[in-house]
């Protein structure tokens, strides 16, 4: 049997420097590992003291970033697509997905969330609003429709029951959506009193469903570390 690849991630540690802190990118990564069921050592990097720690292993970088032995890896996604091919079955599962358009689902809903959790003028709210639940929209309408493989097994079915976007199972499409979903969440209660619809079903399971997931709801950081890192930059609507 082939040797244990020796695997450390460097990922953002919390402003008090004892726990994650807040970035999609290092939690994606540490989803991935924990599903992969591969051994990995995890190092949080205060990034008030982040010069001394990073200018020998990967100077110039941000977490994160991975050694595999010994060989240092900084890209996201081409150290996603380097786990995939180096941690594969059947000692480790695949995660990518069967269907390309789960990968796409949901990419620009970032995007419109930061337009609207940044924008002040009470004036342009609703306009920006509508243009963040269209996208939300869009994965719900995503999540609810039956995929080929459902279809095969129940020709009738109108309204999917999969608990992820791919399926039954987590893959990489889902490490790189939910941890912007978690921050969309927290963000949009604090600053806009707002939550995700109700009515929006596919969506709410698909987050239900996730955050009762060991690999997502313990990579989680903690809501404080969310809202101190969007502090600068979100804005509470003057009244």
């Amino acid at each position: 049997m082939a040797e244990e690849p020796k695997i450390e991630l460097f990922v953002k540690a919390s402003y008090d420097a004892e726990s994650v802190g807040n970035c999609p990118f290092c939690q994606r990564l540490f989803m991935i590992l924990w599903l992969k069921g591969a051994n990995f050592t995890l190092t949080t990097v205060d990034m008030k003291r982040a010069p001394n720690v990073l200018k020998d292993l990967a100077p110039g970088s941000q977490p994160p970033f991975l050694i595999y032995n010994d060989e240092v890896k900084t890209d996201t996604n081409k150290i996603e697509e380097f786990l995939e091919e180096a941690l594969a079955p059947p000692q480790h599962p695949k995660l990518c997905c069967r269907y390309k358009e789960s990968n796409s689902v949901g990419e620009d809903i970032f995007r419109k969330f930061s337009g609207y959790i940044k924008n002040p003028n009470p004036g342009l709210n609703d306009m920006l609003e509508k243009k963040f639940l269209s996208t939300l929209v869009k994965l719900n309408m995503y999540l609810e429709t039956p995929l080929p493989h459902e279809l095969a097994k129940n020709p009738d079915l109108t309204v999917s029951s999969r608990l992820f976007l791919d399926g039954d199972s987590l893959t990489l499409a889902d490490c790189n959506l939910l941890p912007k979903l978690n921050i969309v969440k927290v963000m949009i209660k604090e600053y806009r009193d707002f939550a995700i619809p109700a009515e929006l079903k596919g969506l709410t399971r698909y987050l239900e469903n996730a955050y009762k997931r060991d690999e997502f709801r313990h990579t989680c950081p903690n809501d404080s570390e969310i809202l101190l890192a969007y502090h600068s930059v979100a804005q509470y609507l003057s009244k």
